[in-house]
């Protein structure tokens, strides 16, 4: 279970051992998906592993005989249990220190290619999803992401598949509205960290500022425990003048690593040989309408170490 020594196969991706139990077996064929269903609906890797060990202990006791579809039951396990963290989350949330941010996971190069999939794990999009309720933030995952039938949501959620196909509708919409506008072309997101990377090395932040659009909003995520905005920064003047301000007072030996960072281009910034953050940003037409700057330490486990998400 979560918190003791013991491992379980929601701890590893699988062996030869495993795979002389069926109900192991099917549990480790589809970790790595109910590890991302569970992230997509909670926005943290922590919670998500802690889903996976509950999804295990349940699934271990379940007859086997009785299950038609194997993944459509584990991911109905995992969605139920996900659901019950999400509003714990949320009231944790409430009296979160500033900005709340996703937890970045550093992810391989090959998940950029399935676009849907780099999309859903994306940083902007899982601030999108975060202003869904937990039942339609469900919903929208499991069909808009991993494609599960109406009746297969339904038994996930608890609702009837009409009122499933209500909530997606409604869902689908919501996020629509808000998703960042357009597909970024890969370049324009390596020139972009490039000029915030060139702003942090050099202090030159003018092909940086070039970049923000008038209405780009900078999130930074402390936790209360680092230094960061209280508050979102909203606006290219201001975010501008932050950045000048602040740029110019780092204190220590500045590098910058550009890594795949939730199937997108992200930068990890080390001061003084130690992870201080990771920035990631929003592009909509060109332009940056998002910086997001994790620097809550325990947000920041899972970006030297690559974490697998599939759909």
């Amino acid at each position: 279970m979560a918190g003791t020594s013991q491992t379980t196969p929601a701890d590893r991706g699988g062996s030869q051992d495993d795979r002389s139990d069926p109900a192991t077996e099917a549990f480790v064929a589809h970790r790595n998906l109910l590890f991302t269903v569970a992230y997509e609906m909670l926005g943290s890797a922590a919670d998500a592993e802690d889903i996976l060990q509950e999804t295990w202990l349940r699934w271990a006791g379940v007859d086997l005989d009785t299950v038609r579809n194997q993944r459509a039951y584990l991911v109905r396990i995992t969605t139920r249990q996900a659901l019950v963290r999400l509003r714990t989350l949320s009231r944790r949330k409430e009296s979160y220190v500033g900005p709340w941010l996703p937890e970045p996971l550093l992810t391989a190069p090959d998940v950029a290619e399935d676009v849907e999939l780099a999309d859903s794990v994306s940083m902007a999009m899982l601030l999108v999803l975060e202003t869904l309720a937990p039942t339609e933030r469900a919903v929208f995952v499991l069909r808009e992401v991993f494609a599960l039938e109406y009746g297969e949501i339904a038994d996930a959620v608890g609702k009837s598949p009409d009122a499933v196909r209500q909530i997606a509708h409604r869902a689908r919409a919501h996020v629509a509205a808000r998703r960042p506008r357009g597909v970024v072309s890969p370049a324009e997101s390596r020139d972009a960290l490039e000029a915030f990377q060139r702003a942090l090395e050099t202090g030159d932040l003018q092909s940086l500022l070039d970049l923000l659009a008038p209405d780009v909003v900078l999130l930074g995520d402390g936790g209360g425990v680092k230094q960061a905005v209280l508050r979102p920064i909203v606006g290219a003047d201001k975010v501008g003048r932050l950045l000048a301000a602040g740029l110019p007072r780092i204190d220590g030996t500045v590098s910058v690593e550009p890594v795949q960072m939730n199937g997108s281009p992200a930068l990890i910034v080390r001061l003084d040989g130690e992870i201080d953050d990771v920035v990631a940003m929003r592009m909509d037409d060109g332009k940056i309408t998002g910086l997001y700057i994790v620097r809550n330490p325990e947000k920041l486990s899972r970006v030297e170490r690559e974490t697998a998400v599939s759909r």
